[in-house]
Protein backbone atom coordinates (compact mmCIF):
# COMPACT_ATOMS: atom_id res chain seq x y z
CA UNK A 1 0.00 0.00 0.00
CA UNK A 2 1.35 3.70 -0.91
CA UNK A 3 0.19 6.31 0.91
CA UNK A 4 1.56 9.28 -1.02
CA UNK A 5 0.95 13.09 -0.08
CA UNK A 6 2.19 16.22 -0.72
CA UNK A 7 1.58 17.33 2.95
CA UNK A 8 0.59 15.75 6.35
CA UNK A 9 -3.13 15.91 7.47
CA UNK A 10 -3.65 17.05 11.31
CA UNK A 11 -6.80 16.22 13.51
CA UNK A 12 -7.82 19.18 15.03
CA UNK A 13 -10.47 19.62 17.89
CA UNK A 14 -12.91 21.15 14.88
CA UNK A 15 -12.97 17.55 13.22
CA UNK A 16 -12.89 15.77 16.73
CA UNK A 17 -16.16 18.13 16.88
CA UNK A 18 -17.77 17.33 14.07
CA UNK A 19 -17.12 13.75 14.41
CA UNK A 20 -18.82 13.83 17.91
CA UNK A 21 -21.99 15.50 16.76
CA UNK A 22 -22.37 12.60 13.72
CA UNK A 23 -25.11 10.03 15.00
CA UNK A 24 -24.57 6.73 12.37
CA UNK A 25 -28.17 5.81 11.36
CA UNK A 26 -29.33 3.74 8.32
CA UNK A 27 -30.26 6.80 7.02
CA UNK A 28 -27.11 8.66 7.08
CA UNK A 29 -24.30 9.99 6.26
CA UNK A 30 -24.63 8.89 2.88
CA UNK A 31 -26.78 6.37 1.42
CA UNK A 32 -24.41 3.72 2.11
CA UNK A 33 -26.19 1.38 4.74
CA UNK A 34 -29.50 1.63 3.04
CA UNK A 35 -28.15 0.68 -0.45
CA UNK A 36 -25.84 -1.73 0.56
CA UNK A 37 -28.65 -3.84 2.82
CA UNK A 38 -30.49 -3.44 -0.84
CA UNK A 39 -28.40 -5.46 -2.55
CA UNK A 40 -28.10 -8.31 -0.18
CA UNK A 41 -31.99 -8.74 -0.04
CA UNK A 42 -31.71 -8.55 -3.61
CA UNK A 43 -29.68 -11.78 -3.78
CA UNK A 44 -32.14 -13.69 -1.48
CA UNK A 45 -31.23 -17.33 -0.67
CA UNK A 46 -31.60 -19.05 -4.07
CA UNK A 47 -28.29 -17.45 -6.33
CA UNK A 48 -28.05 -15.01 -8.11
CA UNK A 49 -26.56 -15.87 -11.74
CA UNK A 50 -22.93 -14.40 -11.95
CA UNK A 51 -20.89 -13.88 -15.81
CA UNK A 52 -18.00 -16.14 -16.26
CA UNK A 53 -15.56 -13.75 -14.55
CA UNK A 54 -17.86 -13.26 -11.82
CA UNK A 55 -19.72 -10.47 -12.03
CA UNK A 56 -22.74 -9.17 -11.84
CA UNK A 57 -25.06 -9.96 -14.63
CA UNK A 58 -26.05 -7.32 -17.11
CA UNK A 59 -29.87 -7.91 -17.14
CA UNK A 60 -30.02 -7.25 -13.41
CA UNK A 61 -27.90 -3.89 -13.68
CA UNK A 62 -30.73 -1.64 -14.52
CA UNK A 63 -33.32 -3.55 -11.66
CA UNK A 64 -30.78 -2.83 -9.29
CA UNK A 65 -30.13 0.35 -10.17
CA UNK A 66 -33.71 1.65 -10.02
CA UNK A 67 -33.79 0.14 -6.29
CA UNK A 68 -30.81 2.25 -5.47
CA UNK A 69 -31.52 5.43 -3.06
CA UNK A 70 -30.57 7.63 -5.87
CA UNK A 71 -30.92 5.49 -9.27
CA UNK A 72 -28.15 6.55 -11.55
CA UNK A 73 -29.00 8.59 -14.93
CA UNK A 74 -26.31 7.41 -18.03
CA UNK A 75 -26.54 7.66 -21.48
CA UNK A 76 -25.00 3.94 -22.43
CA UNK A 77 -27.15 1.97 -24.42
CA UNK A 78 -26.11 -1.49 -22.94
CA UNK A 79 -24.02 -0.61 -19.47
CA UNK A 80 -21.78 -3.02 -17.36
CA UNK A 81 -21.27 -2.81 -14.20
CA UNK A 82 -18.70 -0.61 -13.79
CA UNK A 83 -21.20 1.87 -15.66
CA UNK A 84 -22.51 1.78 -12.42
CA UNK A 85 -19.74 3.01 -10.07
CA UNK A 86 -22.01 2.61 -7.25
CA UNK A 87 -22.94 -0.55 -7.93
CA UNK A 88 -19.70 -1.57 -9.11
CA UNK A 89 -18.19 -0.23 -4.81
CA UNK A 90 -21.25 -2.08 -3.69
CA UNK A 91 -20.21 -5.26 -5.08
CA UNK A 92 -16.82 -4.88 -3.97
CA UNK A 93 -18.01 -4.87 -0.22
CA UNK A 94 -20.93 -7.43 -0.85
CA UNK A 95 -18.08 -10.06 -2.13
CA UNK A 96 -15.03 -8.84 0.17
CA UNK A 97 -16.74 -8.59 3.83
CA UNK A 98 -17.58 -11.84 3.17
CA UNK A 99 -21.18 -11.88 3.28
CA UNK A 100 -21.54 -13.83 0.00
CA UNK A 101 -19.53 -16.08 -1.79
CA UNK A 102 -19.80 -17.85 -5.33
CA UNK A 103 -21.00 -21.49 -5.65
CA UNK A 104 -22.85 -23.34 -8.79
CA UNK A 105 -20.13 -24.31 -11.59
CA UNK A 106 -17.39 -22.94 -13.58
CA UNK A 107 -19.83 -22.64 -16.66
CA UNK A 108 -22.62 -21.55 -14.12
CA UNK A 109 -21.68 -19.57 -11.11
CA UNK A 110 -24.08 -18.44 -8.85
CA UNK A 111 -23.63 -15.48 -6.22
CA UNK A 112 -25.13 -17.00 -2.94
CA UNK A 113 -25.40 -15.17 0.13
CA UNK A 114 -23.75 -16.51 3.57
CA UNK A 115 -26.73 -17.16 5.96
CA UNK A 116 -24.64 -17.23 9.17
CA UNK A 117 -22.57 -14.63 8.26
CA UNK A 118 -25.54 -12.26 7.33
CA UNK A 119 -27.08 -13.03 10.43
CA UNK A 120 -24.27 -11.62 12.55
CA UNK A 121 -24.10 -8.38 10.24
CA UNK A 122 -27.94 -8.14 11.06
CA UNK A 123 -26.79 -8.00 14.93
CA UNK A 124 -24.86 -4.89 14.72
CA UNK A 125 -26.12 -1.89 14.82
CA UNK A 126 -25.60 0.73 11.89
CA UNK A 127 -22.26 2.29 13.41
CA UNK A 128 -20.85 -1.18 13.77
CA UNK A 129 -22.38 -1.84 10.21
CA UNK A 130 -21.02 1.57 8.62
CA UNK A 131 -17.36 1.19 10.07
CA UNK A 132 -17.11 -2.76 9.03
CA UNK A 133 -17.76 -1.54 5.51
CA UNK A 134 -15.49 1.33 5.65
CA UNK A 135 -13.06 -1.05 6.86
CA UNK A 136 -13.78 -3.92 3.89
CA UNK A 137 -13.40 -0.58 1.43
CA UNK A 138 -9.98 0.81 2.71
CA UNK A 139 -8.16 -2.41 4.04
CA UNK A 140 -10.01 -5.71 2.57
CA UNK A 141 -11.07 -4.41 -0.86
CA UNK A 142 -9.04 -5.68 -3.47
CA UNK A 143 -9.44 -4.46 -6.59
CA UNK A 144 -9.29 -7.96 -9.20
CA UNK A 145 -12.67 -8.51 -7.08
CA UNK A 146 -14.53 -6.33 -9.64
CA UNK A 147 -12.63 -6.81 -12.33
CA UNK A 148 -10.00 -4.52 -11.82
CA UNK A 149 -5.98 -5.30 -12.48
CA UNK A 150 -4.15 -6.29 -9.25
CA UNK A 151 -1.91 -4.43 -7.11
CA UNK A 152 1.08 -5.00 -6.45
CA UNK A 153 0.16 -4.28 -2.62
CA UNK A 154 -1.23 -6.57 -0.73
CA UNK A 155 -3.55 -3.91 1.31
CA UNK A 156 -5.63 -1.72 -1.52
CA UNK A 157 -4.57 1.97 -1.74
CA UNK A 158 -8.24 3.35 -1.80
CA UNK A 159 -7.29 5.23 1.53
CA UNK A 160 -4.40 7.15 -0.56
CA UNK A 161 -6.82 7.86 -3.29
CA UNK A 162 -8.92 9.21 -0.80
CA UNK A 163 -6.30 11.57 0.25
CA UNK A 164 -5.26 12.27 -2.84
CA UNK A 165 -8.47 13.03 -4.51
CA UNK A 166 -9.35 15.50 -1.28
CA UNK A 167 -6.24 17.89 -1.77
CA UNK A 168 -7.39 17.96 -5.16
CA UNK A 169 -11.20 19.27 -4.42
CA UNK A 170 -11.28 22.78 -2.92
CA UNK A 171 -13.54 23.56 0.00
CA UNK A 172 -15.70 25.46 -2.00
CA UNK A 173 -15.96 22.47 -4.55
CA UNK A 174 -14.62 21.32 -8.29
CA UNK A 175 -16.21 21.92 -11.50
CA UNK A 176 -16.32 18.96 -13.49
CA UNK A 177 -18.64 19.95 -16.10
CA UNK A 178 -16.90 21.68 -19.30
CA UNK A 179 -13.63 19.95 -18.35
CA UNK A 180 -13.37 16.78 -19.81
CA UNK A 181 -9.79 16.23 -19.15
CA UNK A 182 -10.50 16.27 -15.75
CA UNK A 183 -13.47 14.41 -15.94
CA UNK A 184 -11.44 11.46 -17.72
CA UNK A 185 -9.02 11.37 -15.06
CA UNK A 186 -11.97 10.34 -12.47
CA UNK A 187 -11.51 7.15 -14.34
CA UNK A 188 -8.20 5.96 -12.99
CA UNK A 189 -8.08 8.87 -9.84
CA UNK A 190 -9.78 8.33 -7.49
CA UNK A 191 -11.59 5.85 -10.11
CA UNK A 192 -15.59 5.76 -10.87
CA UNK A 193 -16.04 3.35 -8.07
CA UNK A 194 -14.13 4.98 -5.27
CA UNK A 195 -15.83 8.56 -6.27
CA UNK A 196 -19.26 6.11 -5.83
CA UNK A 197 -17.94 4.83 -2.60
CA UNK A 198 -16.90 8.33 -1.28
CA UNK A 199 -20.81 9.43 -1.98
CA UNK A 200 -22.14 6.37 -0.14
CA UNK A 201 -20.14 7.09 2.82
CA UNK A 202 -21.29 10.84 2.94
CA UNK A 203 -17.24 11.61 2.58
CA UNK A 204 -18.37 14.04 -0.56
CA UNK A 205 -21.57 15.31 -2.14
CA UNK A 206 -21.88 15.37 -6.15
CA UNK A 207 -24.26 17.52 -8.78
CA UNK A 208 -25.21 15.58 -11.40
CA UNK A 209 -25.39 16.58 -14.69
CA UNK A 210 -28.36 15.55 -17.48
CA UNK A 211 -27.12 12.02 -19.12
CA UNK A 212 -25.15 12.25 -22.38
CA UNK A 213 -25.89 9.58 -24.84
CA UNK A 214 -22.64 6.93 -24.55
CA UNK A 215 -21.65 8.69 -21.35
CA UNK A 216 -22.26 6.79 -18.01
CA UNK A 217 -21.91 8.95 -14.94
CA UNK A 218 -22.16 12.51 -15.71
CA UNK A 219 -20.54 14.43 -13.09
CA UNK A 220 -20.50 18.01 -12.73
CA UNK A 221 -19.62 19.17 -9.47
CA UNK A 222 -18.06 17.87 -6.57
CA UNK A 223 -18.05 19.05 -2.40
CA UNK A 224 -16.55 17.60 0.32
CA UNK A 225 -18.54 17.48 3.49
CA UNK A 226 -17.34 18.24 6.75
CA UNK A 227 -17.40 14.91 7.76
CA UNK A 228 -15.11 13.20 5.12
CA UNK A 229 -12.62 15.77 5.86
CA UNK A 230 -12.86 15.10 9.66
CA UNK A 231 -12.77 11.47 9.19
CA UNK A 232 -10.10 11.79 6.47
CA UNK A 233 -8.31 13.51 8.82
CA UNK A 234 -8.41 11.01 12.00
CA UNK A 235 -7.64 7.93 9.88
CA UNK A 236 -4.19 9.59 8.75
CA UNK A 237 -3.50 10.29 11.88
CA UNK A 238 -4.69 8.17 13.89
CA UNK A 239 -3.81 4.81 12.05
CA UNK A 240 -2.55 5.66 8.31
CA UNK A 241 -0.02 7.96 8.53
CA UNK A 242 2.24 4.91 10.97
CA UNK A 243 3.27 2.30 8.41
CA UNK A 244 4.30 -0.15 10.67
CA UNK A 245 0.34 -0.32 10.85
CA UNK A 246 0.39 -1.27 7.41
CA UNK A 247 3.60 -3.51 7.56
CA UNK A 248 1.40 -5.08 10.47
CA UNK A 249 -1.34 -5.67 7.89
CA UNK A 250 0.44 -6.73 5.58
CA UNK A 251 2.17 -9.28 7.30
CA UNK A 252 -1.54 -11.15 7.97
CA UNK A 253 -2.94 -13.37 5.12
CA UNK A 254 -6.28 -12.00 5.78
CA UNK A 255 -7.22 -8.58 7.08
CA UNK A 256 -9.11 -8.79 10.84
CA UNK A 257 -12.60 -6.53 11.10
CA UNK A 258 -11.87 -3.77 13.97
CA UNK A 259 -8.44 -3.19 13.01
CA UNK A 260 -9.55 1.03 12.80
CA UNK A 261 -11.91 0.09 16.19
CA UNK A 262 -9.58 1.65 19.05
CA UNK A 263 -9.24 4.49 16.76
CA UNK A 264 -12.52 5.75 15.80
CA UNK A 265 -14.21 4.30 19.43
CA UNK A 266 -13.36 8.12 20.65
CA UNK A 267 -15.77 9.59 18.84
CA UNK A 268 -18.28 6.57 17.79
CA UNK A 269 -18.19 4.41 20.92
CA UNK A 270 -21.17 2.37 19.70
CA UNK A 271 -18.58 0.90 17.39
CA UNK A 272 -18.28 -2.19 20.21
CA UNK A 273 -18.83 -5.63 17.53
CA UNK A 274 -17.10 -6.64 14.97
CA UNK A 275 -18.31 -8.90 11.58
CA UNK A 276 -16.79 -12.69 11.64
CA UNK A 277 -16.47 -14.36 8.43
CA UNK A 278 -16.19 -18.41 8.72
CA UNK A 279 -12.76 -19.78 8.48
CA UNK A 280 -11.74 -22.38 6.08
CA UNK A 281 -12.00 -25.75 7.55
CA UNK A 282 -9.32 -28.65 6.47
CA UNK A 283 -11.32 -31.02 3.54
CA UNK A 284 -10.83 -34.47 4.12
CA UNK A 285 -10.97 -36.79 1.53
CA UNK A 286 -9.78 -37.94 -1.87
CA UNK A 287 -9.60 -35.04 -4.41
CA UNK A 288 -10.05 -35.78 -7.65
CA UNK A 289 -8.92 -32.77 -10.11
CA UNK A 290 -8.90 -32.47 -14.10
CA UNK A 291 -6.17 -30.97 -15.65
CA UNK A 292 -6.19 -29.49 -19.29
CA UNK A 293 -3.80 -28.01 -21.13
CA UNK A 294 -3.98 -27.54 -25.27
CA UNK A 295 -5.76 -30.43 -26.43
CA UNK A 296 -5.13 -32.95 -23.67
CA UNK A 297 -6.43 -33.47 -20.13
CA UNK A 298 -6.47 -35.53 -17.62
CA UNK A 299 -7.52 -36.62 -14.01
CA UNK A 300 -5.44 -37.35 -10.96
CA UNK A 301 -6.69 -38.47 -7.48
CA UNK A 302 -4.57 -36.98 -4.64
CA UNK A 303 -5.08 -37.39 -0.85
CA UNK A 304 -6.08 -34.12 1.14
CA UNK A 305 -2.83 -34.52 3.43
CA UNK A 306 -0.46 -34.81 0.61
CA UNK A 307 1.00 -31.19 -0.44
CA UNK A 308 0.43 -29.06 -3.70
CA UNK A 309 3.95 -29.51 -4.27
CA UNK A 310 2.84 -33.11 -4.48
CA UNK A 311 0.48 -31.77 -7.28
CA UNK A 312 2.17 -30.17 -9.34
CA UNK A 313 4.67 -33.02 -9.35
CA UNK A 314 1.87 -35.19 -10.50
CA UNK A 315 0.75 -32.63 -12.82
CA UNK A 316 4.29 -32.30 -14.53
CA UNK A 317 4.69 -36.33 -14.23
CA UNK A 318 1.40 -36.95 -16.47
CA UNK A 319 2.49 -34.66 -19.30
CA UNK A 320 6.20 -36.07 -18.87
CA UNK A 321 7.66 -32.63 -18.17
CA UNK A 322 11.09 -32.11 -16.35
CA UNK A 323 10.23 -30.52 -12.97
CA UNK A 324 12.87 -27.99 -13.13
CA UNK A 325 11.62 -24.82 -12.95
CA UNK A 326 9.52 -22.42 -10.50
CA UNK A 327 5.60 -23.05 -10.65
CA UNK A 328 2.66 -21.14 -8.67
CA UNK A 329 -0.81 -21.92 -8.02
CA UNK A 330 -3.16 -19.58 -8.45
CA UNK A 331 -6.70 -19.26 -7.53
CA UNK A 332 -9.73 -17.04 -6.31
CA UNK A 333 -10.96 -16.90 -2.43
CA UNK A 334 -14.17 -16.89 -1.56
CA UNK A 335 -14.08 -13.18 -1.19
CA UNK A 336 -13.12 -13.43 -5.29
CA UNK A 337 -9.49 -11.94 -4.51
CA UNK A 338 -6.68 -14.00 -6.67
CA UNK A 339 -4.53 -15.93 -3.99
CA UNK A 340 -1.37 -17.41 -5.11
CA UNK A 341 0.39 -20.57 -3.34
CA UNK A 342 4.26 -20.44 -4.56
CA UNK A 343 7.14 -22.99 -5.51
CA UNK A 344 9.01 -23.79 -2.16
CA UNK A 345 12.36 -22.20 -4.14
CA UNK A 346 10.59 -18.56 -3.93
CA UNK A 347 11.22 -15.63 -1.72
CA UNK A 348 7.64 -14.82 -1.06
CA UNK A 349 4.84 -17.62 0.69
CA UNK A 350 2.43 -19.05 1.16
CA UNK A 351 4.50 -22.32 -0.40
CA UNK A 352 3.51 -25.14 -1.79
CA UNK A 353 5.26 -27.68 0.51
CA UNK A 354 3.73 -25.95 3.45
CA UNK A 355 -0.07 -25.64 1.74
CA UNK A 356 -2.48 -29.21 1.80
CA UNK A 357 -4.66 -30.10 -0.96
CA UNK A 358 -7.57 -30.61 2.17
CA UNK A 359 -6.37 -27.03 2.82
CA UNK A 360 -7.48 -25.15 -0.81
CA UNK A 361 -10.68 -23.84 -0.21
CA UNK A 362 -12.39 -24.40 -3.90
CA UNK A 363 -15.91 -25.40 -4.64
CA UNK A 364 -16.63 -28.14 -7.07
CA UNK A 365 -15.67 -27.63 -10.34
CA UNK A 366 -14.17 -23.87 -9.74
CA UNK A 367 -11.16 -24.03 -11.16
CA UNK A 368 -7.20 -22.60 -10.55
CA UNK A 369 -4.48 -21.88 -12.95
CA UNK A 370 -1.03 -23.54 -12.36
CA UNK A 371 1.67 -21.84 -14.03
CA UNK A 372 4.94 -23.59 -14.66
CA UNK A 373 8.53 -21.84 -16.06
CA UNK A 374 7.98 -18.71 -16.04
CA UNK A 375 10.17 -18.57 -19.33
CA UNK A 376 7.74 -20.29 -20.94
CA UNK A 377 4.67 -20.57 -19.34
CA UNK A 378 2.97 -23.33 -19.78
CA UNK A 379 -0.23 -22.68 -18.45
CA UNK A 380 -2.58 -25.58 -16.82
CA UNK A 381 -6.04 -25.11 -15.47
CA UNK A 382 -6.63 -27.28 -12.52
CA UNK A 383 -10.08 -27.63 -11.97
CA UNK A 384 -11.62 -29.94 -8.68
CA UNK A 385 -13.54 -32.61 -10.14
CA UNK A 386 -14.77 -34.00 -6.83
CA UNK A 387 -14.57 -34.85 -3.67
CA UNK A 388 -14.46 -38.84 -3.19
CA UNK A 389 -14.44 -39.72 0.67
CA UNK A 390 -14.61 -43.36 -0.17
CA UNK A 391 -11.56 -43.81 -2.30
CA UNK A 392 -8.76 -45.13 -0.76
CA UNK A 393 -5.57 -43.52 -2.34
CA UNK A 394 -2.14 -42.96 -0.49
CA UNK A 395 -0.43 -41.36 -3.06
CA UNK A 396 -1.07 -39.51 -6.40
CA UNK A 397 -2.64 -41.49 -8.86
CA UNK A 398 -2.74 -40.79 -12.42
CA UNK A 399 -6.94 -42.28 -13.65
CA UNK A 400 -7.06 -41.33 -17.11
CA UNK A 401 -5.30 -39.02 -19.87
CA UNK A 402 -6.62 -37.74 -23.11
CA UNK A 403 -4.64 -36.33 -25.81
CA UNK A 404 -1.06 -35.89 -26.87
CA UNK A 405 1.04 -33.87 -24.73
CA UNK A 406 3.46 -31.53 -25.77
CA UNK A 407 6.79 -31.54 -26.02
CA UNK A 408 8.49 -29.63 -23.03
CA UNK A 409 11.12 -28.44 -25.21
CA UNK A 410 10.80 -28.85 -28.85
CA UNK A 411 13.70 -29.43 -31.08
CA UNK A 412 13.84 -26.69 -34.00
CA UNK A 413 15.64 -27.12 -37.25
CA UNK A 414 18.77 -24.40 -37.74
CA UNK A 415 18.77 -22.65 -41.00
CA UNK A 416 21.83 -23.08 -42.54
Amino acid sequence: MRILSSKKLKFSSEHKQVLKEVVIKESGPGTILRDFNMLLQFFGERGLPMTGTHQLPIRALPDINARMTQPLRQGLKRPQQKSYPHINGLYLLVRASGLTFVGGTSKKPLLFVDKEVVQIWHRLNPTEQYFTLMETWLLRGKTEIIGEPGSMFLIPDHFGEWMRFFEEIPKKGRKFAGNGDAKDRLRYAPGWYNLGLFEMFGLISVRDGSPVEGKAWNVEHVYRTPFGDALLAMLYSGFFEDMENIYELEDQKEVPFGMLQPILQLCFPDWRNNLTAPKWIFREGTHIFKVSMEDVWYRIAIPADLTLDTLASAILDAVEFDNDHLYQFSYKNRCGALDRVHHPYMEEGPWTSEVLVGDLPLQIEQTMTFLFDFGDKWEFEVALDQIDPDMAVEKQVLLEIHGEPPEQYPMWDEEE
